[in-house]
């Protein structure tokens, strides 16, 4: 028989769950007093008090109901659609820092060295580890007097931060050139707040042709790709690329506002629409966002932006909004298609954490969702799978050994790199040894020899990039850009194909008028599939 607590901890954990289930049924009272066929959800609801019932009276241990209504909540959000979930408090934590384009703490990136030890990377420049004296390759092997032993990254970095003005005492084993033994250093670190770089890569090219890749949407983003493109044009760049390969997305503010950069005043970037009301009106979230500032890329300057399939969400957006205005050429493979929209809902318990829930579709100002679609380059150079892993580690290991060399990163002659092909012997040597793996392990077997090949680069290949360096050649072609897309420029009816909707009216047309955004945003953790998000305030009660 269940004790009084526990009993207590039933009802408390059922209306919990049944007040969730409410909210996110959209109006379940209120549709209660138009049509009492809805009281059925009641009784859709009873088998969740079956279970906890069950729980608590014949489970082997006591439960940990924190842990019982954390599961509860990941498997109701994971039922409804791929990006809706539950949000752990320590995951929305993480997930604030990481997209305000700061955090606080001493700004260093770790990563295990061959010893398994835990290894400054780099440290950010301008953080508080860098006029600490903390240097590239020195080993942490203390924290606050805790050895790193057996220590995992992630518990590391959790040691390593911390709020602002506070201290972390590190202790570090350094080599120093021509000496057999390593220094032992003992440096104390104050916390302060630590700028996050979006901009993962930026250079001239021949011919003048500017080159910027960025990894995601965050707060500083735009502002970091204006500092970038002012410094390219006082240098009589030409042309210019915006690289959004391998980029997840981000923030929806911080799409708008790269937009802003290139578009004219006024430009329409994105609408979302979510599901109409009872009575039919649409939703009281629904958004059109234009741009709201003068461009810094002049009218007419060449400009192309290279995607692949794994570009998604913000960055479609950035996509869809420049190519429909034919403000730039889109050269690579079709995107990732991420079209919709969640709406980051915080909860009051358990305390700290939120909902992510699918609200709404966004869509092109061609006026059409590419959720599951994606967006169709007007130049499509396909890289194999292969070649992009190659590609990718050659990247890193560019610059792995040597941080300066972050913007000097090697993509093949098009960035001044030989390109070397294996030898006839070695060529010999691998079709045999692929043709023995077949005969005794069969296809399998000869396909993950290939993979293991391409993530480690054993054959000493280098690629080309051969995106890049396609763009690179249509920019050289002709200096007017009318020209250039007359050329290349594909109908926006080819290139921007509308997904098959279901539950919402995709064919209301925007209704263009301007409109600010009063949310703050918030991107996915998970950079396989990121969802566009937005934060609601929590309701005054």
């Amino acid at each position: 028989m269940m004790n009084r607590n526990s009993k207590s901890e039933f009802i408390g954990l059922l209306t919990f769950l049944l007040i969730a289930v409410l909210l996110l049924s959209n109006g379940f009272i209120a549709r209660i007093a138009a049509d009492s066929e809805t009281v059925d959800v009641y009784q859709q609801v009873e088998p969740i008090g079956d279970v906890l019932s069950r729980i608590l009276k014949e489970y082997v241990h006591n439960p940990e109901m924190e842990k019982v209504v954390e599961g509860a909540l990941i498997g109701m959000m994971g039922s409804l659609d791929r990006h809706s979930s539950f949000i752990p408090a320590e995951t929305l934590r993480s997930m604030r820092e990481d997209t305000s384009g700061e955090f606080e703490g001493i700004g260093i990136s770790i990563r295990e060295d061959d010893e398994g030890g835990i290894m400054v990377y780099a440290p950010i420049m301008g953080s508080p580890a860098a006029e600490a004296g903390i240097m590239p390759f020195d080993v942490i092997i203390g924290i606050d007097g805790e050895t790193t032993e057996g220590m995992s990254l992630s518990d590391a970095a959790n040691l390593i931060r911390g709020r602002r003005g506070t201290t972390v005492d590190l202790t570090i084993r350094r080599a120093v050139q021509g000496e057999s033994a390593p220094q032992i250093l003992e440096i104390e670190v104050k916390r302060d707040k630590v700028p996050l770089e979006s901009i993962k890569e930026a250079r001239i090219l021949d011919n003048g042709i500017g080159y910027i890749r960025i990894s995601d949407f965050k707060d500083n983003t735009a502002r970091e790709l204006r500092n970038k493109i002012r410094e390219f044009l006082d240098e009589g760049m030409t042309g210019f690329v915006l690289d959004l390969r391998w980029n997840p997305g981000g923030l929806l503010t911080s799409s708008v506002e790269v937009c802003e950069l290139f578009l004219p005043r006024g430009s329409l970037v994105t609408y979302t629409r979510g599901r109409l009301s009872e009575s039919g009106d649409p939703n009281k979230d629904d958004m059109e966002l234009y741009t709201e500032r003068s461009p810094i890329l002049p009218e007419g300057f060449p400009m192309v932006v290279l995607i692949n399939k794994s570009t998604a969400s913000s960055a479609e957006i950035v996509t869809g909004a420049l190519q429909y205005n034919q403000r730039a050429l889109i050269v690579g493979e079709k995107t990732f298609g991420k079209g919709s929209v969640q709406t980051i809902i915080p909860l009051h318990r358990p305390p700290q954490t939120a909902l992510r829930l699918t609200t709404a579709l966004y869509y092109t100002p061609a006026g059409v969702t590419i959720d599951n679609q994606g967006i169709i380059p007007d130049v499509e150079v396909v890289m194999e799978m292969e070649e992009e892993r190659l590609l990718l580690n050659q990247l890193y290991e560019s610059y792995k050994d040597d941080p300066e060399m972050i913007n000097r990163q090697n993509h093949g002659t098009v960035t001044g790199n030989e390109i070397s092909q294996l030898d006839p012997e070695m060529q010999e040597q691998e079709a045999q040894l692929q043709t023995m793996m077949q005969e005794l392990y069969g296809d399998q077997a000869v396909e993950l020899l290939e993979e293991i090949v391409a993530q480690t680069g054993l054959s000493g290949r280098i690629v080309e990039d051969k995106p890049l360096k396609r763009t690179v050649e249509i920019l050289k072609e002709d200096p007017v850009w009318e020209n250039l897309m007359e050329r290349y420029h594909r109908d926006i009816k080819e290139t921007h194909i509308a997904a098959d909707v279901s539950g919402i009216d995709a064919h209301r047309p925007a209704d263009r008028r301007s409109s600010r955004m009063r949310e703050v945003q918030i991107p996915d953790e998970d950079h396989s599939e990121p969802p566009l998000e937005h934060w609601h305030q929590p309701a005054v009660e």
